[in-house]
This record gives C-alpha cells, sequence and structure tokens, in this order.
C-alpha cells in the first residue's frame, strides 16, 4: 500500500526515543534524587463535547484502570505544524512491558474538516486559537476518536532531538536493505547510505528513517515500509541507551532532553518513569506495532482507512489502560 504524498514532507521525527532519553535517572544515583520524584497523577478529563464535533472526548474517565498502567501520545511536528510522526505508547508497571502503535500520518479521522488526515490535527487545533495547548488537545481527541481513549499524558520532539541522542549513543547497528540515494537541493536534503549491516550516525539514521524514494523511482517504500524503519531505530536506540556506558552520557542526554523535548509530565514524574523503565529486563519487552489499516483510499485524499476490528484487537491486547476492554462504542471511525 503505497501512500501517493509529496515525499519531500519531514515525516522522521521518531519520537518514540524521548522515553528511552529518560532512562538516563536510572543510570545514576537517582535516589539521591528523591525530594523531586514524584508518581505521576492520571490527569482529570473533562467530559464536555467538542463545540465542532458533537464527540465526548472521553467517555471512560471513570472507569477502573489496570494498576501502574499509563499512557501516553508522542508526535514529531513539521515546520508547518502536522505532526506526521504519531505514536501511541503505553507503560505496564506490573508486567514491565512497553507498547507503541505507530500510526500513519495519512489515517483518515472522523471529523468535520475538508482533509480528514490525522496528521493535521496539532495544525487545526494550534490555529483555531488553541496555540500549542489547543494543538496537543486536538491531537489527543484524534487519537482517541481511533483508539477509544486518550492518553494521559503527551511528548513532543523536536526531530534535531533524533540526531543529538543517536551521536550521543555513539550511532545504531541497521541493516540497510539497499543503497538509498536521494537529492532534494529544495530541502537540502541529500541521502546517500549504502547497503548492508552498518553503525549509522545520527545524520544518517535519519535519513535512513526519512527516506520514501530515491532517484532511481524504482527504489521507493511504503508509508509502512518507512515506519518499520523508524521501529528498528526505536529498537536499536532502546538497546544502546540499557547498557552501562550510558551513564558518561548522562549530561548530554539532559541537555537535549531540555533542549528539544516539550511534555506535560512535570521533572519529578520523568525522573520516576525513569526509574521505572529501568526495571524492563530487555528490549524483548517493547513491544512495536502499526495501526491496522484497510488500505488507502485512492485518490484524491490517499486516506489510510483504519481497521475497526483489527484496532480493537490490538488496543486491547497492548495499550488499553482500563480493566475492561475497549469496544465499538467507544471509537468513531468513518465508513
Amino acid at each position: 500500500m503505497v501512500n501517493q504524498e509529496n515525499t519531500t514532507r519531514n515525516l522522521t521525527k521518531t519520537a518514540l526515543i524521548v522515553i528511552a532519553v529518560m532512562l538516563f535517572a536510572a543510570s545514576v544515583g537517582w535516589l539521591a534524587l528523591g525530594n523531586v520524584i514524584r508518581s505521576p497523577e492520571i490527569p482529570i478529563i473533562s467530559n464536555e463535547p467538542d463545540p465542532e464535533e458533537g464527540f465526548v472526548p472521553d467517555l471512560r474517565s471513570d472507569a477502573e484502570r489496570k494498576p501502574l498502567f499509563f499512557t501516553f501520545l508522542i508526535f514529531g511536528l513539521t515546520e508547518g505544524d502536522n505532526a506526521n510522526t504519531i505514536m501511541v505508547a503505553a507503560y505496564d508497571g506490573e508486567a514491565r512491558k512497553g507498547y507503541v502503535i505507530s500510526i500513519p500520518r495519512d489515517t483518515q479521522v472522523d471529523v468535520q474538516r475538508s482533509v480528514r488526515k490525522i496528521n493535521s490535527a496539532y495544525a487545526v487545533g494550534n490555529l483555531r486559537g488553541g496555540g500549542h495547548e489547543g494543538g496537543v488537545r486536538r491531537m489527543k481527541y484524534e487519537v482517541q476518536t481511533l483508539i477509544g481513549f486518550r492518553p494521559d499524558f503527551y511528548i513532543s520532539v523536536d526531530y534535531e532531538a533524533f540526531t543529538h541522542m543517536v551521536d550521543a549513543v555513539g550511532g545504531v547497528e541497521i541493516y540497510v536493505p539497499f543503497h538509498m540515494r536521494y537529492d532534494d537541493p529544495f530541502q537540502d536534503l541529500h541521502i546517500d547510505i549504502p547497503a548492508g549491516l552498518q553503525v549509522l550516525d545520527g545524520k544518517n539514521a535519519l535519513h535512513f528513517a526519512r527516506y520514501r524514494t530515491g532517484n532511481d523511482r524504482r527504489m521507493t517504500i511504503s508509508d509502512y515500509q518507512r515506519i518499520e524503519h523508524q521501529q528498528q531505530i526505536i529498537a536499536a536506540m532502546s538497546q544502546e541507551l540499557m547498557t552501562p556506558g550510558t551513564i558518561f552520557r548522562i549530561p548530554e542526554f539532559i541537555s537535549i532532553f531540555n533542549t528539544y523535548v516539550d511534555s506535560d509530565l512535570a521533572y519529578g514524574e520523568l525522573l520516576w518513569f525513569a526509574n521505572q523503565i529501568r526495571n524492563i529486563s530487555g528490549t524483548d519487552d517493547l513491544e512495536l506495532y502499526t495501526l491496522p489499516t484497510l488500505g488507502t483510499s485512492g485518490l484524491p485524499h490517499w486516506y489510510e482507512l483504519p481497521d475497526k476490528e483489527g484496532i480493537l484487537e490490538l488496543v486491547n491486547r497492548t495499550v488499553n489502560p482500563f480493566i475492561e476492554d475497549i469496544t465499538e462504542e467507544d471509537i468513531r471511525i468513518r465508513r
């Protein structure tokens, strides 16, 4: 299912890496920070209907939750405020497992605007007078229409965090399936990565995650393959950040986080999560998925059409924070 959108957009902010950044606190004597570390409180969600959509933001705000289970909306923005990397993540503190579901940027959402792609949700909320807070609120709302609940917290990452984090851990080992060549003078983008198993620095890791089409148009990959490349980098980064040597990079990690990351998690809450995440026994306990779709709508918009049944099965098996299953009544998917 090859998406026909303009391939020059920045689709490469693999934002989940910010969760791995939180591991820095687990690598040091975090107990010395006990006066600032605190467990997060699940935010109270208003059940006022959306004035334009008539949809209740979260019908399950009072439902019984799984203990020590937290959810996150993770996204990266282009210069035009489109969220072209979108992920829903969850941390299960009792099972000591992490889950990530990547949402294709062109996924169709059931909203009133003319172009109903989820990647424009942030810009819509921002431009309608809500600013950054309105953009985040709108993104959480539209994600909820797909998965049946509103994520507890958000993490927004600048793509430079990605390149700096990769360089900070000394690069990531990635198998490149073919020689990736692409030149776009308009963006000053020049990709040239040979095929084979190799250690990519931050710049080339970003290019690997960005690559969609080549100078030779036969070397084109789908949006789903690009998501797979991003997930390969996430897994490689997680593995690198779990090594003892990361302790010497802690000041650099903190600087990257403070410069390029925005979140509604307080610093003490981030430290609490860092200590929790260090209990994950290995990268096998980080499961990566892509939101199930039925294919594209074709012209004119090339929407990725959500698979309701597939989404319900995946969400209830992974990121659902509630004791009871998410049902069809909790989501809103256009047919």
